[in-house]
C-alpha cells in the first residue's frame, strides 16, 4: 500500500468506520430465516360410510326448523340467544380482536403527533452554547429579533411530527393479515358458542320433555298399584290373601311413588339449568309433552355430503387461525431485514412566543435512514422459531378438529338409526307387558298365579315404558349431536 492510500484511511477514520457499518449491516440484513416445511394435513373421505348417494354440498342446507319443529324451542332458544352471559363475553373478544386490527392497519401509515413544547435553559459561561450564544449576538449579522435570549435561552415549538415506517419488505402487512384473520377467528369462535348453546339447549329441553312424559307413567303406575293394593287389602280380610302379599303390594307403590319424586328433582334441577345458559332466573319453561313424538326420520340421515363440514364454526375457525400462524411466520421472518423510518416535522420554532408565528419562525425537517438488528440475532431467531411451533400445532390442531368432526358425523348416524330400531322394540316390548299385566291380574284373581308375578310384571312394565322414553330422548339426543357436528347454527343468531 502505498502512502496516498495510508494518509488517506489515517486523515478518514469516520469512513472507515462508515464502511465497516455497512458492510455489516448488508452482510447481517441480507440474510433471513429459510421457511420451513408444513406438515400435511388428511384429506378428507369423499362421502361417509353407508351413505346412500353423494349429495352435492350446495343441494342441502342446515335447518334448525326441519330438525326440531317445536315452536316452544324455538321460542327459548331465540330468548337465550340475546341473554346468555357467554355469548355476551364472547361479543368483548371480537371487539378486542377488531381493535387490535385497526391497531396494525394503522401501523401501516404514519405516526403524526401534534406537539406544543417549550424549554428554557441556562447555560455557564464557560460552556459551548454559553460562548456560542453570547458571540452570536454580537455579531452585526442579525438583527434585533434574532438575538438569543441567555438569562435563560428560551425555545418554543409548535408543529407536526411524524414517525413512519415504509413497509419495503411486507411485514407490517403481514401482521395486518394475521390480524384480520385473528378477528374474523374470534367471531367463528363466537358462533361456535352459539352451536354448542343451542345444542346444549334443545338436548335439555327434550330430556326436560323426556322427564315430563315419565313422570306421566309413574304416576300412571301409582293410581294402578293403588287399586292393586286396594284389592289385595280386601282378598286379605276376605281370607284370600295373607299380610305379605298386602306388605309386598305396600312396599311397591311406596318405591315407585319414590321414583316420582326423583323425576321431579332431575326435572327442576333440568330446567333450572336451562334457564341459566338463557341467562334468565328460574322460571317456568313452556312446554307441550304431547309434541314429544318420534319423527319418521332425521333429515340429513343419508346422502350427508362431507364438504358440509365446512359449516362447522370450529373448523372455520382453526382455518382462520391457520392463515394467521402462517403470516405470523412471514413477519417473524421479514423482521430479519432492515428498517426503513422517516420521520418529518412542519412547525413554528422560535425563542419567544411573540415571534412564534412569524413568517420567519416556520420550519421544516426530514430524517430517514434504515436500521437493523444487529445484537438481537437470538432474540429474532427465537421469535422464528416460535412462529414456526405455533404454526406446526395450528396445523395438527387442525388436522385432529377435522378426524373428531369426521368422526362425529358417522357416530351419530349411525346412533339415529340404532336408537330408532332400538327405540321399535322397546315400544313392542312395552306392549307385550302392559298385556303381561292384564293377564297376571286375571290369574291371580283366579288363583293361578301369585301375587310375586303379578309384583313383578308391573314392576317390569314401568322398567319398560320409562326405557322406552329414554331411548325415545336418545333418539333426539343422537339427532342434536348429528346438527352440531354438521354446523349447526340459528336463523337468527345476529352476528356482531
Amino acid at each position: 500500500m502505498n502512502n496516498k492510500h495510508i494518509s488517506f484511511f489515517r486523515m478518514h477514520p469516520t469512513a472507515i468506520a462508515i464502511g465497516l457499518l455497512v458492510t455489516t449491516i448488508a452482510a447481517t440484513s441480507c440474510k433471513t430465516m429459510a421457511p420451513q416445511t408444513m406438515p400435511a394435513v388428511k384429506p378428507l373421505p369423499a362421502q361417509y360410510p353407508g351413505a346412500d348417494t353423494l349429495t352435492q354440498a350446495d343441494t342441502l342446507q342446515l335447518s334448525f326448523d326441519q330438525f326440531f319443529k317445536d315452536r316452544n324451542l324455538q321460542a327459548f332458544i331465540d330468548s337465550a340467544m340475546r341473554n346468555n352471559t357467554d355469548l355476551q363475553i364472547a361479543l368483548q373478544r371480537i371487539i378486542k380482536a377488531e381493535a387490535r386490527l385497526m391497531a396494525r392497519k394503522g401501523a401501516l401509515g404514519p405516526n403524526v403527533s401534534a406537539v406544543i413544547s417549550g424549554s428554557a435553559d441556562k447555560y455557564g459561561d464557560y460552556t459551548l452554547n454559553g460562548v456560542g450564544n453570547f458571540d452570536t449576538n454580537l455579531s452585526p449579522n442579525i438583527s434585533k429579533d434574532q438575538k438569543i435570549p441567555v438569562s435563560p435561552t428560551t425555545d418554543m415549538f409548535v408543529g407536526l411530527r411524524s414517525d413512519w415506517e415504509i413497509d419495503i419488505w411486507g411485514k407490517l402487512k403481514s401482521l395486518r393479515k394475521a390480524a384480520l384473520a385473528e378477528a374474523l377467528a374470534t367471531r367463528e369462535a363466537r358462533q361456535f358458542i352459539v352451536t354448542n348453546l343451542i345444542a346444549e339447549l334443545t338436548e335439555k329441553y327434550y330430556q326436560l320433555l323426556s322427564l315430563d312424559t315419565e313422570l306421566g307413567i309413574v304416576q300412571k303406575n301409582i293410581r294402578l298399584q293403588e287399586q292393586a293394593l286396594d284389592i289385595v287389602k280386601a282378598q286379605k280380610e276376605g281370607g284370600r290373601a295373607n299380610e305379605l302379599a298386602v306388605q309386598q303390594f305396600a312396599a311397591q307403590l311406596l318405591n315407585t311413588r319414590s321414583i316420582a319424586y326423583t323425576l321431579q328433582q332431575d326435572r327442576v334441577e333440568t330446567e333450572n339449568e336451562m334457564n341459566a345458559l338463557a341467562g334468565h332466573y328460574p322460571q317456568y319453561i313452556k312446554r307441550d309433552t304431547s309434541l314429544f313424538e318420534v319423527p319418521d326420520n332425521i333429515p340429513l340421515f343419508t346422502g350427508v355430503p362431507v364438504a358440509l363440514l365446512s359449516n362447522r364454526p370450529d373448523i372455520r375457525q382453526i382455518e382462520l387461525e391457520l392463515l394467521a400462524a402462517s403470516e405470523n411466520v412471514k413477519a417473524a421472518r421479514k423482521s430479519f431485514l432492515p428498517s426503513l423510518v422517516i420521520s418529518p416535522y412542519l412547525a413554528f420554532n422560535a425563542f419567544t412566543p411573540a415571534l412564534l408565528f412569524r413568517g420567519g419562525s416556520s420550519a421544516f425537517g426530514l430524517l430517514g435512514g434504515l436500521s437493523t438488528p444487529l445484537l438481537q440475532q437470538k432474540k429474532l431467531r427465537a421469535d422464528y422459531t416460535i412462529a414456526n411451533a405455533e404454526n406446526r400445532e395450528t396445523v395438527f390442531r387442525y388436522q385432529q378438529i377435522l378426524l373428531d368432526a369426521y368422526s362425529e358425523v358417522t357416530t351419530n348416524m349411525s346412533a339415529v338409526k340404532n336408537h330408532q330400531l332400538t327405540y321399535n322394540l322397546k315400544k313392542k316390548e312395552v306392549k307385550q307387558l302392559q298385556e303381561a299385566v292384564t293377564t297376571s291380574h286375571e290369574l291371580y284373581q283366579s288363583g293361578y298365579a301369585s301375587y310375586l308375578e303379578v309384583i313383578t310384571a308391573q314392576k317390569n312394565r314401568l322398567d319398560a315404558e320409562l326405557e322406552m322414553v329414554r331411548k325415545k330422548k336418545d333418539i333426539y339426543s343422537a339427532a342434536v349431536h348429528l346438527y352440531r357436528a354438521l354446523g349447526g347454527g340459528w336463523k337468527n343468531s345476529a352476528t356482531p
